[in-house]
C-alpha cells in the first residue's frame, strides 16, 4: 500500500511575509518569527493555548543554536513576531525583552533542540482532551483515521513533576527517539517538526485524536479497527507532516482575514 501524497513545496514559496522585517534583522529570521507568531495565534484560535501557561518554540537558522519562544506573561492571542524572545541554550535572552520566558518551556524546548538539530519546530500543549488522554494507562486508542495515522509516530514520557529540573531533559530526549510525537503522562503532548508548518499539522492530527477518542468513549460501545487497517493507514501515515505546508497557505490567509497584526 503507498503512503499518502502531499505536494512538496517548501514552506518559503508558500508563506507570505509582506511585512517590512526590521532593518537590524535576518531575513530568514524574520520569516521563522512570522511563522512561528501565526502558530501561536493559530493555537489560540483552535481553543489549545492554556492562558500563558505552554509553549511553542522554533530554531533559528545559523550556528548559534538560538531559538525563539514565546514572552512568559503574553496571550497566545497576542504574540506578534517581534515579541518573541530569541533564547540561547543556556536560557540566556539573546535581544532586549521586556519579559522572560516560562522555565518549564526552556527545559522541555531546549532539550529537544540540543539533542534533535533536525528539529525546526517543537510545540507542547495542555488541552483538555490532550490531558484527558495522557492520563488514560492506554494513550492513544486506533479508535479513528486521525488516531491511526498519528499513533505509530507517537512515544511517551513519564511525568515527573512540573519540568523545571534541568536533568530532566536527557530523559526527555531519551523517551522522544527519533519519534516526532509524544504524550507526556498526565501533563499533555507534544509535536516536533523539521519546519513550523509541520509541527503543526501533526498536533492538529494528535488534538483532534485525542478529542474523538474522549468523545467516543463517552458514548457507549467502542468499535476497533482490523490490523490489516492498522497497518494500512501507519503506511499512508509515513508523508502525514507534508500534509502541513498544503493546509499552511490556507491558515495564513484565515489568520490574516482575522487580524494580520501576528506579523508585526
Amino acid at each position: 500500500m503507498s503512503e499518502l501524497k502531499f505536494p512538496t513545496a517548501k514552506p518559503s514559496e508558500q508563506t507570505a511575509t509582506s511585512v517590512s522585517k526590521p532593518a537590524s534583522m535576518d531575513e530568514q529570521e524574520w520569516k521563522i518569527r512570522i511563522e512561528l507568531a501565526a502558530c501561536y495565534r493559530l493555537v489560540a484560535h483552535y481553543g489549545w493555548d492554556d492562558l500563558i501557561f505552554t509553549h511553542l518554540s522554533a530554531r533559528v537558522p545559523g550556528a548559534e543554536h538560538h531559538f525563539l519562544i514565546n514572552p512568559y506573561g503574553m496571550m497566545f492571542s497576542e504574540i506578534t513576531a517581534s515579541s518573541l524572545v530569541k533564547i540561547d541554550e543556556e536560557s540566556n535572552i539573546i535581544d532586549d525583552s521586556d519579559y522572560g520566558v516560562n522555565p518549564a518551556g526552556f527545559t522541555i524546548h531546549s532539550a529537544i533542540h540540543m539533542a534533535r538539530p533536525e528539529a525546526g519546530a517543537v510545540m507542547h500543549l495542555h488541552t483538555r482532551a490532550g490531558m484527558a488522554v495522557s492520563a488514560q494507562a492506554s494513550g492513544l486508542l486506533p479508535l479513528t483515521q486521525t488516531a491511526m495515522l498519528v499513533r505509530p509516530r507517537i512515544t511517551y514520557h513519564e511525568y515527573e513533576g512540573v519540568a523545571v529540573d534541568l536533568a530532566e531533559r536527557e530523559r526527555l530526549v531519551t523517551d522522544l527517539g527519533e519519534q516526532d510525537l509524544m504524550i507526556l503522562r498526565n501533563h499533555g503532548t507534544l509535536a516536533v517538526g523539521s519546519t513550523i508548518p509541520e509541527a503543526f499539522i501533526l498536533m492538529y492530527f494528535l488534538e483532534n485524536a485525542c478529542d474523538a477518542q474522549i468523545a467516543a468513549q463517552s458514548a457507549g460501545d467502542l468499535h476497533l479497527p482490523s490490523d490489516k487497517a492498522l497497518e494500512t493507514t501507519r503506511e499512508q501515515g509515513q508523508s502525514l507532516e507534508m500534509a502541513g505546508h498544503m493546509a499552511w497557505p490556507a491558515l495564513l490567509r484565515m489568520l490574516d482575514r482575522q487580524d494580520d497584526s501576528y506579523k508585526s
